[in-house]
């Protein structure tokens, strides 16, 4: 039996006996009443869970009562119900923030979708998406066993993400545990894919090897610059598929999303070396080698990203892109907001960069501020508060500005994240970095099985800074951890998001194409 206590006010409430029978029948308490002003009283007596409003009452009308209703209990969901199909009557009522809209005559079936659609539909939805993962279960498990190439490896780290993100809400704790004890294991099998491949991609010696941070922009971006209308590249440091995924109904109310694609950042996973090696079109080595004044090295002091706009310009030169561009870095909220006043100049640009830094800060903000790790205690606590912060920032100002100007965007990333739980002992000299995904040293200390290791940084392309420097990375969810003070570090890095290392997460990012409305 269902459970709920319904009001329906209209002025022929008698002739509605038999639906509010079947109401009653079906286990739904139902009061009501003939105008409006009773519904306005009945309500001060007792919670309800829904109300049923005609539309054509004597004395208050049902537009009126519903502004009343709304003024007090704004949650409260109202079915409008009426003869009328006049167009602006229905604004009305929609305007006034209506859970649905009914038209006379209404039969028994009708009114108890409606009351199933908005006050069971989280149930039933939790339900559904429960038995539908659980039939969903073995066909993931069957993939992830098989010998998966890059792009099938994107299609399962898609499914799995459409998963969590459709079963967050489930009141069923058990089948969400399921579910990302299946991530962690396609994680496992994802990490020995990328460490049996990846000296072969970066190499070239590969014939089934993904776009990688160095290809990015001569693959996916550069053939979309045209004469036509100047096309923007926007870049949101460190955000992840799924923190896409909740942002993009946002996007969806400006832009039609024409393509949802995914490519692979390079190892590290980190803004140094994937956005440094995005912008240069060139592996880290190859930087360092080709325009050193533009390259530093991870012991050489100052700012490791200070020359992306300089590695853009000789990538375009590389690639014959000879049209005038803009590389912009926004890096607080002030610079947000001066980009929006500005927005006008750049349109004379065939090509316009953005590398908005907001979800990079946060993650780092959750690890070394309290108040940010109760806010973001979990995975949909960080995608809210990811959410949260779009909503309100200048960023969306720049999307309503470029969707009014027809202007197309291509959306993406420079790494991921990773929610870390298990510590993973190292030892190294006090000249080793302090990334918690990834560490390069001479005199690492470390259990080759507990680490993906490239001893030799140049099979990679990466900078060598000492003859005998290495390269060492956490999988999944691990990360790095001393032996001295070890159970005061191993608690305050616990459940922090960090990056640097080999997961989906972190190494399968989003390139999204936008076409405006």
């Amino acid at each position: 039996m269902e459970s709920g206590v319904i009001l329906w006010a209209d002025d022929e409430i008698d002739l509605l006996k038999p639906h509010i029978l079947f109401l009653r029948d079906k286990g739904y308490e139902v009061l009501t009443t003939n105008n409006g002003d009773e519904a306005i009283d009945l309500l001060k007596t007792r919670p309800f869970d829904i109300v049923f409003l005609d539309e054509n009452m004597p004395g208050l009308s049902g537009i009126e009562t519903l502004s009343l209703i709304k003024k007090s209990y704004p949650n409260l969901p109202v079915i409008m119900i009426t003869k009328s199909e006049e167009e602006h009557i229905m604004e009305d009522a929609i305007g006034s923030s209506i859970s649905d809209y009914l038209i006379k005559p209404v039969n028994p079936k009708q009114i108890l979708l409606s009351v199933k659609k908005n006050l069971d539909n989280k149930r039933l939805i939790s339900e559904k998406t429960t038995h539908a993962y659980q039939q969903q279960f073995r066909n993931i498990g069957m993939e992830i066993s098989g010998r998966l190439n890059h792009s099938e490896w994107t299609e399962v780290y898609k499914n799995l993400v459409f998963w969590e993100l459709g079963l967050e809400k489930s009141q069923d704790a058990g089948i969400v545990e399921v579910m990302l004890q299946q991530k962690d294991e396609a994680n496992q099998v994802f990490c020995k894919f990328v460490e049996n491949n990846y000296l072969d991609w970066v190499n070239g010696r590969s014939n089934d090897k993904p776009v990688q941070s160095h290809t990015l922009m001569k693959e996916k971006v550069f053939p979309l610059i045209t004469n036509g209308q100047p096309l923007f590249m926007i870049l949101i440091d460190n955000m992840r598929y799924d923190q896409w995924k909740i942002l993009q109904p946002i996007f969806e109310q400006y832009y039609r999303v024409e393509r949802d694609e995914m490519y692979y950042s390079i190892l590290p996973t980190t803004t140094q070396y994937a956005r440094n090696t995005l912008f240069a079109g060139l592996l880290p080595s190859e930087i360092e080698k080709k325009y050193p004044k533009y390259w530093v090295n991870e012991d050489e002091e100052g700012t490791k990203n200070q020359f992306e706009g300089e590695l853009l310009g000789e990538q375009m030169k590389r690639f014959g892109k000879d049209v005038k561009y803009s590389y912009t870095k926004i890096l607080n909220l002030t610079a947000g907001r001066k980009l929006v006043e500005t927005l006008p100049n750049l349109m004379g640009n065939k090509f316009n960069v953005i590398v908005y830094n907001f979800v990079d800060m946060l993650s780092h903000a959750r690890t070394e501020m309290e108040v940010i790790r109760e806010l973001a205690d979990d995975e949909p606590a960080y995608r809210s508060l990811t959410l949260s912060w779009f909503e309100h920032s200048p960023l969306l100002d720049i999307i309503k500005f470029l969707s009014d100007k027809k202007v197309n965007i291509v959306l993406t990333t420079d790494h991921g994240s990773v929610r870390v739980n298990n510590p993973v002992k190292v030892i190294g000299d006090r000249n080793t970095n302090t990334n918690l995904r990834y560490k390069i040293g001479r005199s690492l200390n470390y259990d080759k099985k507990e680490v993906f290791e490239i001893k030799n940084p140049v099979d990679a392309l990466l900078p060598r800074s000492t003859m005998s420097s290495s390269f060492i990375f956490c999988r999944r969810d691990e990360f790095f951890a001393y032996p001295n003070n070890y159970n005061y570090y191993v608690n305050y890095y616990r459940n922090t998001f960090q990056h640097g290392g080999l997961s989906m997460e972190e190494m399968m990012v989003p390139v999204i194409y936008l076409k405006a409305k």
